[in-house]
């Protein structure tokens, strides 16, 4: 008799958890965790076939999981953007894709704007070819408003 795995993963990064530890017992997916005490907002960009696609939104409770996708996870790259309802703040990343207010699918992340859309910056997941992975959001990984356009502090100077 098999039973659930629960507790016996081991952290992979602060962000990702790598579903790899008993592949033949736990179910192939793509999970995100929120290890926040605020409510999260998600967004998932992946490859669908030849071209890309995003989809939203998973609305995360605090302290809590939810699977984005089921089954055997196809492609090694994800892409995640998600939004902290309650404290303000966001998990983004550089690679621009597709989104809206509303829920959402939306194929292509090419022209955004002139398509109606919104063009947001999602943070990449590399799942390193895995069948599962589960992404864990914490709110030291994230960046919050005030954070996000601050300039940077200037370089040191150099010793001779």
């Amino acid at each position: 008799m098999r039973r659930a795995v629960s507790g016996a993963l081991l952290f992979a990064s602060v962000l990702t958890l790598a579903f790899a530890a008993f592949p033949d017992i736990a179910a192939a997916e793509f999970r995100l965790c929120n290890r926040t005490q605020s409510r999260i907002g998600v967004a998932l960009g992946y490859k669908d076939g030849e071209s890309w696609s995003t989809e939203g939104w998973w609305n995360v409770a605090a302290n809590s999981c939810e699977t984005l996708m089921r089954g055997e996870l196809m492609s090694r790259f994800y892409y995640l953007y998600a939004v902290d309802y309650d404290q303000g703040g966001e998990w983004a990343g550089k690679a621009y894709m597709c989104t809206r207010e509303k829920e959402f699918t939306i194929k292509g992340a090419e022209d955004c704007l002139a398509r109606g859309f919104d063009r947001t910056g999602f943070f990449e997941v590399d799942t390193r070819e895995q069948k599962a992975w589960t992404v864990q959001l914490t709110e030291s990984s994230q960046s919050k408003p005030s954070q996000a356009n601050a300039p940077l502090p200037p370089a040191a100077p150099k010793r001779p």
